[in-house]
């Protein structure tokens, strides 16, 4: 009878007592999950470019936020106070893309010099993203999708000096490049000016807009982002998916 009494009166103190215990205590905490934050232009946002098919391949350990925005050079994203939101994420990965916006004749608040101006904007982005503990990667713009009126299947490219001077950079400083640029070209040539209008939206006069993407374009370009990064960021690999989860987008 003491015996199961004193049993009794150990096992209400143990109950007792792990009530009290702290929430962290009570159950080991899960693993954080991977931060990938995305800056650019419209290109790249969710709306109209690759950023919302880039977020259909990621792993459920995967967090991604974009905040890429429409109209943004490498200067003009960094002067609107954008990039010191972005670094505030503390994202693990920065995945960076600008060009469009930094060609000439976008006026002096977004336009950038590709040999000069531009390299020092991205020298920043490496650098800051680098001084928060993160792991900057560099990725070179979608191409336009203007092709030759010669019928050869060949695109007028316009973005050449903005990617060349990117890849420099890169070298450079060492830092992980997906050469979106150049597997954009080779796919839309590949496939034909018939094949590549049907990844074209509608412009607000409506014309093709052969600059951003519709809802196939948002995951056949991601794709070719996913595929390069797992080959520019091995690391970044088993986090991401062969094939996109609910490949339909919500935006059109």
């Amino acid at each position: 009878m003491k015996y199961h009494l004193t049993k009794s009166i150990i096992t209400y103190v143990v109950l007792a007592a792990t009530a009290f215990l702290p929430a962290w205590a009570e159950k080991p905490s899960a693993k954080p999950k991977l931060r990938i934050v995305l800056v650019g232009d419209s290109t790249v946002n969710d709306g109209g470019g690759w950023g919302y098919g880039f977020k259909r391949f990621l792993g459920d350990d995967v967090v991604c936020t974009n905040v890429a925005a429409n109209g943004r050079s490498s200067k003009s994203f960094i002067a609107e106070g954008r990039w010191e939101k972005a670094l505030a994420l503390k994202g693990d990965y920065y995945l960076i893309q600008f060009g469009h916006n930094d060609e000439p004749g976008k006026g002096p608040d977004r336009e950038t010099d590709p040999a000069t101006t531009y390299v020092q904007n991205l020298a920043r982005y490496v650098d800051d993203a680098r001084a928060i503990g993160a792991k900057p990667v560099l990725v070179t713009s979608l191409t336009r999708r203007n092709f030759e009126p010669s019928g050869q299947g060949r695109l007028a490219p316009s973005l050449m000096p903005y990617v060349a001077a990117m890849k420099k950079l890169a070298a450079e400083k060492q830092v992980p490049i997906v050469d979106l640029h150049a597997r954009s070209v080779e796919y839309c040539e590949k496939i034909g000016p018939v094949a590549t209008a049907r990844l074209n939206p509608a412009g607000k006069d409506g014309r093709p807009d052969t600059t951003h993407l519709n809802a196939e374009g948002r995951i056949v370009f991601a794709r070719l982002v996913i595929e390069e990064l797992r080959q520019a960021v091995p690391d970044l690999a088993p986090h991401l998916l062969a094939q996109p989860v609910n490949p339909a987008p919500s935006i059109n």
